[in-house]
């Protein structure tokens, strides 16, 4: 195997889309207040990446902290199950178990060098909480997690790891008490005291930097997997297969094949309990262009523009909207978006437990059942790549009150 393989992929790193447009999508719709904060997150990113320095250091974290590169492995029973041939990203063995440290590295790493003390996160299923946590323990940073009641609720292993790392968890009573009523307060906290805090956006949505910046420190993970699939196949996938919720993964795995067009892209949203409104996190497969969180996007709304309700059973993907690259990516046909409801998504739990002896985070199982369902297809062919965004540990208590019905 090339040496090469073994080290942390490359940050993928692409000059920030003029005005923070992905065709008609991203933006900023912001408040004049934040305008200069997101210039100055712009310009500092910008001048990070070009720097050699920031880049080692990154790296070095990733290999050394993180535990990169992440594996790609080969499922072999659940490809003799599924009759087609399913590799594994392995995002679920980094260090806090989810690839959010990617993107929480790199952020604080950008908040020291903007003298930024005090950081302020927003997280649903708890790991861009964790792993935001996590870094500031490593950086010595203030850390306040805003979270959804619900959401503490389902994760409450990860709210006292948290706490445990220092950060304090803010919990959010109002409206769904899910994660966009959490980003709404952290955003709120963030207007309120921009000139020494740094907001870290877990996902890629929100105004511009954002949705670049996150998607630029999440495509180690599709450099990483596109050198380890030549490298044990001698050959690309035929199609990679992601969760979506806000996007990260997927943007972070579909940026190392974006330009192979050959090389289709799979993003799995939430179904829920069904395409009623309010049951499922489907903005791309259901939803309509609309503004939230300070990007425009697809997302779920009414007649009258209002932001609809969601259910999965999956913390992670249960918010109303989506990155506005996936967006551009579902209007140019260049992605594909399909939604897979909870039962379904339960069902590949236990399917990869038994099977490989993986518990998969419940919005990974989203990907592994659709990547199963693919073997259905009699034009399907392998090798297919999943991105394994993160372990299952968090959901356990979910999937035991599910199967105790």
């Amino acid at each position: 195997m090339d040496p090469a393989v073994n080290r942390p992929g490359k940050l993928l790193i692409t000059s920030p889309p003029p005005a923070g447009r992905y065709g008609q999508f991203g933006g900023r719709f912001v408040p004049e207040t934040v305008m200069p904060a997101l210039a100055e997150l712009e310009a500092a990113a910008v001048a990070a990446f070009a720097d050699p320095q920031f880049l080692e250091e990154l790296a070095d974290l990733h290999a050394d902290y993180a535990g990169r590169p992440t594996p790609c492995y080969f499922a072999s029973r659940l490809s003799e199950h599924a009759g087609l041939a399913i590799w594994l990203k392995r995002e679920d063995l980094l260090h806090t178990g989810a690839h959010k440290l990617n993107n929480a590295l790199g952020q604080l790493l950008l908040a020291r060098r903007m003298g930024k003390r005090r950081i302020v996160a927003e997280t649903g299923a708890g790991q861009h909480g964790l792993a935001t946590a996590t870094a500031c323990a490593l950086f010595d940073l203030d850390c306040v997690v805003y979270m959804g009641e619900e959401d503490m609720r389902r994760q409450a292993v990860n709210v006292a790891k948290m706490n445990l790392l220092g950060a304090r968890v803010e919990p959010v009573r109002s409206g769904s008490r899910t994660l966009k009523d959490a980003t709404s307060e952290a955003i709120r906290d963030w207007v309120t005291n921009v000139r020494d805090t740094h907001y870290v956006i877990g996902s890629a949505v929100g105004p511009h930097p954002y949705p670049w910046l996150v998607r630029t420190l999440q495509s180690v993970i599709g450099s990483e997997a596109r050198e380890q699939m030549l490298a044990a196949t001698g050959a690309l996938p035929t199609q990679v297969v992601a969760c979506v919720g806000g996007g990260s993964n997927a943007i972070g795995i579909f940026a190392g094949f974006l330009d192979d067009s050959q090389v289709r892209l799979l993003g799995v949203e939430a179904g829920g309990r069904g395409l009623g409104r309010g049951e499922h996190g489907a903005s791309l497969s259901h939803g309509r262009p609309g503004v939230l969180h300070g990007s425009q996007s697809f997302l779920l709304q009414d007649e009258d523009g209002q932001v609809d309700s969601t259910h999965s059973i999956s913390a992670g993907l249960d918010y109303p909207g989506v990155g506005p690259e996936h967006a551009q990516l579902r209007q140019s046909g260049r992605a594909r978006y399909i939604a897979v409801d909870d039962e379904q998504a339960l069902a590949a739990f236990h399917l990869l437990c038994r099977l490989e002896g993986i518990l998969p985070a419940l919005e990974s199982a989203h990907a592994i059942h659709a990547a199963v369902a693919l073997g259905r297809d009699a034009d399907a062919e392998g090798p297919v790549l999943v991105c394994l965004s993160g372990r299952g540990d968090k959901d356990i208590d979910t999937v035991l009150e599910w199967d105790q019905g």
